[in-house]
């Protein structure tokens, strides 16, 4: 007599299995952010004030 293999998972493993990728991914994300941060971006050393009055004027 041959056991029968039984390949359908119960409902709590796969919700289980589930959970945990997504906590994972969760994680990775929350980890991702944090590093982000941590960059230091160049940023410009001047405020640049553009006058575009008379581009304005010249579209009218």
């Amino acid at each position: 007599m041959q056991l029968k293999y039984n390949r359908q998972s119960g409902i709590g493993s796969s919700i289980g299995k589930i959970l945990i990728k997504l906590v994972l991914f969760l994680i990775v994300i929350i980890v991702a952010i944090f590093l982000i941060e941590k960059i230091n971006f160049p940023s410009p050393k001047q405020n640049y004030k553009i006058d575009i009055t008379n581009e304005i004027k010249q579209l009218k």
